[in-house]
């Protein structure tokens, strides 16, 4: 894709999600805005349409595509859950979203992906955009495999693709244990992750770790500098408060990045993953 995206109208799905109603919040008179959910969404705002509809439905998909510049798509199961409800929401969903967006000729698709789908690299290891998958749950299956869906759909077909692998979004908007010390994302450095990604005129597939500028972060996004992202906040100034509690985290979950969802029905041996 050569010179600049022109967006004027952005689809968000989950847009009744925690990211969804803030980036709603900010976009609101920045883009005319598409917003999605399966859930309620309230009532529409001057350059806003709102569409209810389930992700899992390829009509529905493809009828909501109509007329879009751009697509944040943050729809889905946001936790780990049965595969049951995993794979209409994460799978088949996300595989609806990007089929839909091809034929309805969206230029790019901005995909919320995670840091658990490579929750089971070792922390004490700083890792970037090109390392492995290594997913630590069900739902960390779902997002590398939105992950590799985009690298399919910009190399085949020629969409501009960002997937975000997003640390830890929280409402109240400030991190709550010792390890979002490291993996927490502010509010408004998550709407100028996404806006960076939307107005970027020209790149082909990136993954972008969704993270503020934290002290103890560990995730490095110097591949990616040139899209322009600058995180203003960082966790620390809530250090001392969280660390004088003296909460021990768990003995497997404080040795990968993935953190609680590592121990999730481990019965395997750590020793063993390198």
């Amino acid at each position: 894709m050569k010179g600049p995206l022109a967006v004027k109208r952005i689809l968000i799905t989950g847009a009744a999600g925690a990211i969804g109603k803030v980036l709603r919040a900010a976009y609101r008179g920045k883009y005319q805005l598409r917003l999605s959910d399966i859930a309620p969404l309230g009532e529409a705002a001057p350059g806003e349409e709102l569409v209810q509809a389930d992700l899992a439905d390829a009509a529905a998909c493809e009828r909501m595509m109509q007329g879009v510049d751009c697509v944040v798509h943050l729809g889905g199961v946001a936790v780990e859950d049965a595969w049951e409800k995993i794979l209409p929401a994460n799978i088949a969903g996300c595989y609806n979203v990007f089929e839909a967006a091809r034929r309805a000729g969206v230029k790019r698709v901005i995909f919320a992906s995670s840091n658990h789908a490579v929750g089971f690299h070792r922390r004490e290891r700083f890792i970037d955009d090109r390392v492995q998958p290594r997913p630590d749950t069900r739902y960390g299956v779902s997002k590398v495999f939105g992950e590799a869906l985009g690298r399919l759909y910009a190399d085949k077909h020629g969409l501009s693709v960002a997937c975000l692998r997003i640390g830890t979004f929280r409402n109240p908007d400030r991190p709550d244990n010792a390890r979002q010390l490291l993996t927490w994302i502010s509010h408004r450095d998550m709407v100028q992750l996404v806006e960076r990604c939307i107005d970027h005129p020209d790149y082909h597939f990136i993954v972008v770790y969704g993270v503020s500028n934290n002290l103890r972060n560990r995730w490095d996004n110097s591949n990616v500098k040139f899209l322009g992202y600058r995180p203003e906040d960082d966790a620390e100034i809530y250090a001392a408060e969280i660390l004088a509690r003296g909460e021990v985290e768990n003995e497997i979950s404080a040795q990968f990045h993935g953190g609680f969802f590592t121990p999730m029905e481990f019965d395997g041996d750590p020793s063993k993953i390198d």
